[in-house]
């Protein structure tokens, strides 16, 4: 059985809740991707949140907010969903798909931000036809769902 630790990236760029957003959206930029989790402390630590470049553009630009105020707690998305290096392919899959999201954060044995797996990793480097149903699941615009679909809603 395939494992997430065969295609995460490991140690991936990681910020802190008081990091600016400037300082997170160059992160993105320098590290060519489109998440950067944020941890306890610069020296690593248990994830917090995670802040993805459509945070930036749903949050902060589309909102009017001047993102040079900001910090990265002022638009992440948290909690994180969370998996681990021996968690199966199959398991990662279904996660990115019931909660609808591109990115997991990936946490080692006590807990500590060690990767991230995300819908191109998955593209990439996964296995068998739970990829295609996943990206074409975690795809879908939210506007092209039932509402009691969506993530986070609730019956009246």
């Amino acid at each position: 059985m395939h494992k997430v630790k065969e295609i995460m990236t490991s140690d991936p760029a990681c910020c802190t809740p008081t990091t600016g957003l400037q300082a997170v959206a160059k992160m993105l930029v320098d590290q060519d991707c489109g998440a950067i989790p944020v941890v306890e402390s610069e020296t690593g630590g248990k994830p917090l949140g995670i802040v993805t470049d459509r945070d930036i553009a749903c949050r902060v630009i589309t909102a009017g907010k001047e993102a040079n105020r900001l910090t990265a707690q002022d638009c992440m998305s948290s909690p994180c969903v969370t998996v681990t290096p021996e968690t199966r392919l199959d398991d990662c899959y279904q996660k990115m798909e019931k909660n609808r999201i591109r990115r997991l954060v990936v946490v080692d044995e006590v807990g500590r931000c060690c990767g991230i797996v995300s819908q191109a990793d998955v593209a990439l480097k996964g296995h068998g036809k739970a990829v295609v149903e996943i990206l074409r699941e975690v795809s879908v615009p939210m506007g092209s769902m039932p509402a009691m679909s969506r993530p986070g809603a609730h019956p009246a």
